[in-house]
């Protein structure tokens, strides 16, 4: 006869809780990570952007937040605040104000006052930044060429339909045109 105490705390367990008791998981009830689509995501997207950062890196000395406020305002034809750069690019706000800071000192961009609410400054790219960026963009291109090499002409255009079906999936804006119209940063 199974000891009460136990057959109480079997039958009072919530989901999630692990006790003395618990069985171990079966094999279908583990999650394989290099099956599950998040962790491949993350996974890929880590060693992609490690690729591209070692065409800015060595050159110019740019970090990966760095880059990336660069690249968003490079991107954009009006000058922009921090914060959307954080949004756009899903990196803490922190971490882009650093690397504001950092860009600012070498002068690869500028604050600019809003003409909308004189509290809050802009960015933009300064001439040495303007320049810089298109340097290399050709560079990280041709890069994202190589890396995408493996695939055809006909895989890298299903790649992008599918990737743009989980990004409007998740709601996320997918052009710096749809950003703009719904003021969303």
């Amino acid at each position: 006869m199974a000891n009460p105490s136990t057959a109480d705390s079997k039958r009072n367990a919530k989901p999630g809780d692990v006790g003395r008791d618990a069985a171990p998981p079966r094999e279908s009830d583990r999650l394989d990570l290099f099956k599950f689509a998040p962790f491949r995501l993350n996974r890929l997207a880590a060693e992609v952007s490690a690729a591209l950062a070692s065409e800015y890196r060595e050159r110019y000395g740019l970090d990966i937040p760095e880059w990336r406020v660069l690249a968003t305002l490079g991107f954009r034809r009006e000058p922009c605040s921090a914060q959307y750069v954080a949004q756009c690019t899903r990196t803490h706000k922190s971490t882009i104000s650093r690397a504001v800071t950092s860009l600012l000192e070498r002068r690869l961009i500028e604050r600019v006052e809003n003409a909308d609410d004189r509290r809050e400054f802009r960015l933009r790219l300064t001439r040495k930044g303007k320049t810089l960026y298109e340097e290399l963009i050709p560079r990280l291109q041709h890069r994202e060429r190589e890396i995408m090499a493996c695939l055809s002409t006909e895989e890298r255009r299903a790649f992008d339909r599918l990737i743009g079906k989980i990004e409007a999936s998740l709601d996320l804006i997918q052009t710096s045109e749809e950003a703009d119209a719904k003021q969303a940063y």
